[in-house]
């Protein structure tokens, strides 16, 4: 790794315990330009994840806690009368920031939800004729719980599409769960890290993930599995030009954190559950052989054939 990003890592894992690979994949998406949907049950460190990462980046961290009620203007902002100068002035929402934690996403109105869609794809938010860019980095990381469907708004395949990535948490091991018991016996873990990586390296860490070479047999190859997901019977939609995107721009990433400037097919593989299982519906026969659609990427990930490759 390199050494700033892992440890980006370590500082994360002061405070979340025993989940490397789920960290490393939301820096990897980080350094990749795009979102993250964090599902999992409640309590099991979502939201410590959020501003941990925010804490270790030193940058502006908003959360908003989406319910029924939330409008787009708490999300994006609104314009005031300024009574002095009789103009119309821009009031900042909570997406104008680094990191936008998003709270059970899944609780917020249709209305609510999309207007999320113009601050995730384009960056930037545009009301009343003006437009107003969003700082740099950002990234959105939404929360939603997926046992408890009570109240809550189902996401539209438009929006989960926009996420590059959907990660879980799952639950810890006992001897990781009592690590956490005598962390915080005494102290909030978070309350005592600080920022070891700033903006301004992030940004140029983004730069740096566009430079990584990625050879025409690795291009094919994630070709090839967005291709099966698009002629399997036990998927009714599958992934569309952004998932394959996305992949890339994800393994790209993740072979620059492993410190190398080009893709192997190992990066690919292990990009390609987060980053393309949220995008596929399953077909009645796909429910009935798959408890999940991460088990028929992974199926799928075993039946494609695996490129031969030069470092590039």
């Amino acid at each position: 790794m390199e050494n700033k990003i892992n440890l980006l890592v370590e500082n994360i894992e002061k405070v979340i315990v025993g989940k490397r690979s789920v960290i490393v994949e939301v820096i990897a998406a980080m350094l990749s330009g795009g979102h993250v949907l964090i599902e999992d049950v409640p309590g099991v460190g979502k939201t410590k994840l959020v501003a941990a990462l925010a804490k270790s980046v030193d940058g502006k961290f908003n959360r908003i806690q989406l319910t029924p009620d939330i409008m787009p203007s708490d999300i994006i902002g609104f314009s005031m009368l300024n009574s002095e100068t009789h103009i119309f002035e821009y009031r900042e929402g909570a997406a104008m920031c680094n990191f936008l934690l998003a709270d059970e996403i899944n609780r917020a109105s249709p209305k609510a939800q999309s207007s999320l869609l113009e601050v995730m794809e384009e960056f930037q938010i545009s009301l009343d004729g003006k437009t107003h860019k969003l700082p740099s980095p950002f990234m959105t990381l939404a929360t939603q719980n997926p046992v408890e469907t009570y109240g809550t708004y189902h996401l539209p395949e438009a929006q989960m599409d926009r996420f590059i990535m959907r990660v879980s948490m799952g639950y810890p091991t006992n001897a990781e769960e009592i690590e956490i018991l005598g962390r915080m016996e005494f102290e909030n873990p978070i309350d005592k890290i600080s920022a070891v990586v700033s903006l301004e390296e992030i940004t140029e860490y983004q730069k740096k993930v566009t430079e990584v070479k990625t050879s025409p047999q690795i291009k094919t190859y994630i070709m090839s599995i967005v291709e099966a997901t698009r002629k399997s019977d036990d998927i009714k939609l599958g992934v569309s030009p952004r998932g394959s995107l996305s992949l890339h721009k994800a393994a790209k990433a993740y072979a620059f954190i492993n410190g190398r400037d080009y893709v192997i097919p190992d990066d690919v593989k292990k990009m390609a559950i987060p980053v393309l299982s949220h995008r596929i519906m399953l077909s009645q026969k796909g429910k009935a052989a798959y408890s999940t659609q991460q088990n028929v990427i992974a199926s799928i990930l075993g039946t494609v054939p695996v490129p031969v490759t030069e470092n590039v």
